[in-house]
């Protein structure tokens, strides 16, 4: 069974930094394309940033590149995002993904699997 559990959320004020984890396991951790979403309150569900299997490739949204981070440990399955310089429009349920498929799309449909989400907010 495919788990994805993220963790490392909180409550940060703006400037701040917060670094998300996703522990992965029952799949081919190396093998998977991974990806981080996040879902405003009344909005939907929006890509953030994305990393290929071996960790060369890695994608990010307009809005957070200079500022986020994605990386990624195949030896211990686990899937990171490095926040810094966080803003109050950064407040989100923040959701993993797995995909079999390339990276390159920014879809969510393209995505097999997915965490529970972990909350971060950011206090003006």
């Amino acid at each position: 069974q495919v788990r994805l559990v993220e963790s490392g959320g909180g409550l940060v004020q703006a400037g701040g930094s917060l670094r998300v984890s996703c522990a992965a396991s029952g799949l081919a951790f190396r093998r998977f394309g991974m990806g981080w979403f996040r879902q405003a309150p009344g909005k939907e569900r929006e890509f953030v940033s994305s990393i290929s299997g071996t960790g060369v490739y890695t994608y990010y949204q307009d809005a957070v590149k200079g500022r986020f981070t994605i990386s990624r440990d195949n030896a211990e399955n686990t899937l990171y995002l490095q926040m810094n310089s966080l803003k109050p429009e950064d407040t989100a349920v923040y959701y993993c993904a797995a995909t079999l498929g390339g990276v390159g799309t920014r879809t969510d449909t393209n995505y097999n699997y997915w965490g529970q989400g972990t909350q971060v907010t950011v206090s003006s």
